[in-house]
């Protein structure tokens, strides 16, 4: 090249450009051609679950692909909108035992998430926030924020996950991220919109939505990923003792008509109680059985099998073992979720079936009633419980309930979802909003509580709920 350049000097600029011009070009070729071989060596290597369908999972997305796919950016945008009726018609419309709804016999906003996916030379974060009610029912299940000062769960309420790290180009890849993201815990997702069912079995509404902490996803082959996690604790923006909690998932995709999974955690969660440890084991299997995505008639058959098991044992407990007076009661939680779906008409419709149980003796887990019946404490007096008749919580009350239900999706398209559900619930105990509902005599806050009055709890319910879904 010097020598053209020295030949070129002897005639013209013009010639010298032309040079310049090419030898620009030529090294931009030669760019290129790196960016063709790391790609290559990519390809040959494999993303993970690259050629896979995975659209069908329970709890997962069924786009086949990102819709705004950018070079730095994708964004993320997804509304859920519902409108639910309690034959039990509770006069102050509240919803009891579920992460998903709120108010009865109303139209509510669930959630409305924005936000998406930001990559730069391996650099990435992941953020999406929420508003409408599960900024309020999600958060009022985590005791961490009495626990210091700053009000964590107003500083987080807005977010669903927020994290940051690193993508490592080893093995099939490694991600290292720091921040709140979604538990995998209950299969369920956070998100309506990739789950099989609106309202989530027991197994699922009683385990956490979230995590705090740090976690690494290593992919080792395009089938297999290993993600340990160290975080603040189960479900909880703060950490409740001097213990973070340790935890892990394994997903393998033998093929894309299989996926197996566990999740396994270990922690101190119970506040002020240190030397109290919880151990939880859970493990799902999903099967497509019947794929002929062209058919006019059934096009899809699959069905998820859930199961967990965990304790906690130590001050005061006994875990799984018969209760005595020295350890105390036994403190446990055992539960199974199964569903079928089949989806119809070109993948356009979808009708689901299916229910599970829970024994939770201790309701170490159990999701606590709101208003009244709540046994959390007071935002403006943390020494008292925020209801006037909390819903007892303490080792050795027992609890166990199951749960079924039927619905049917319309999905014009990947985008969208409309769904009609009927669900029905029961519980060993009265735990339901019943017609007096959990608030007041008259169903408003503002109306002073009368010495014959108490929360109305029933031990069954059944409802139908309407909800539309969408994910762009």
């Amino acid at each position: 090249m010097a020598l053209i350049w020295y030949q070129c000097g002897k005639h013209s600029n013009i010639m010298k450009r032309l040079v310049l011009s090419l030898a620009m070009i030529s090294l931009g070729c030669m760019a290129h051609a790196q960016e063709d071989d790391t790609t290559k060596v990519n390809k040959q290597k494999g993303e993970p679950l690259e050629g896979m369908d995975c659209t069908w999972w329970n709890g997962g997305d069924r786009r086949s692909t990102p819709t705004l796919q950018g070079k730095y950016f994708t964004p993320t945008v997804m509304v859920d909108a519902n409108f639910t009726h309690s034959f039990n018609d509770p006069i102050d419309n509240t919803v009891v035992g579920s992460t998903a709804l709120a108010r009865n016999n109303e139209m509510q906003i669930s959630a409305v998430h924005l936000g998406g996916d930001f990559n730069y030379k391996n650099a990435r974060a992941h953020i999406v926030t929420q508003f409408g009610t599960r900024s309020t029912v999600v958060p009022r299940n985590d005791y961490s924020p009495y626990k210091g000062q700053y009000q964590l769960a107003d500083v987080y309420r807005y977010l669903a996950e927020a994290n940051a790290g690193y993508h490592f180009n080893v093995l099939h890849g490694i991600n290292v991220d720091a921040g709140m993201f979604m538990s995998y815990i209950g299969l369920n997702s956070y998100y309506q919109v990739e789950n099989w069912e609106y309202q989530a079995s027991f197994t699922s509404d009683n385990t956490p939505w979230f995590f705090n902490g740090i976690r690494v996803q290593i992919f080792a082959t395009k089938k297999l990923k290993i993600e340990p996690w160290i975080i603040n604790g189960w479900q909880s923006y703060g950490m409740y003792n001097q213990q973070p909690g340790f935890g892990g998932n394994i997903t393998w995709c033998p093929n894309e008509n299989i996926k197996m999974l566990t999740n396994n955690y270990y922690g101190a969660d119970a506040a002020l109680i240190p030397n109290r440890k919880r151990f939880h084991s859970d493990n799902s299997l999903l099967v497509r059985y019947f794929n002929r995505p062209k058919s006019k008639g059934i096009s899809k058959m699959a069905f998820s099998l859930t199961s967990d098991f965990g304790s906690e044992k130590g001050g005061g407990v006994n875990g799984f073992k018969k209760g005595d007076s020295i350890q105390g009661p036994a403190q446990y939680f055992a539960s199974v979720m199964f569903y079928n779906r089949i989806w119809f008409a070109k993948n356009h419709f979808a009708w689901t079936f299916g229910g599970g149980y829970m024994n939770n003796p201790g309701r170490y887990l159990v999701l606590y009633p709101t208003g009244q019946a709540s046994p959390l404490p007071n935002p403006t007096n943390p020494t008292s419980t925020a209801g006037t008749y909390p819903y007892s919580a303490n080792p050795g009350d027992k609890f166990e309930g199951f749960d079924y239900s039927t619905n049917l999706d319309w999905m014009p398209n990947q985008h969208l979802t409309v769904r009609v559900e009927y669900v029905h619930r029961q519980s060993s105990v009265p735990y339901f909003a019943g017609r007096g509902g959990v608030t007041s005599p008259t169903g408003y806050s503002t109306t002073p509580l009368t010495p014959d009055w108490k929360p109305d709890l029933v031990k069954a319910e059944d409802r139908i709920i309407f909800a539309v879904l969408f994910r762009l």
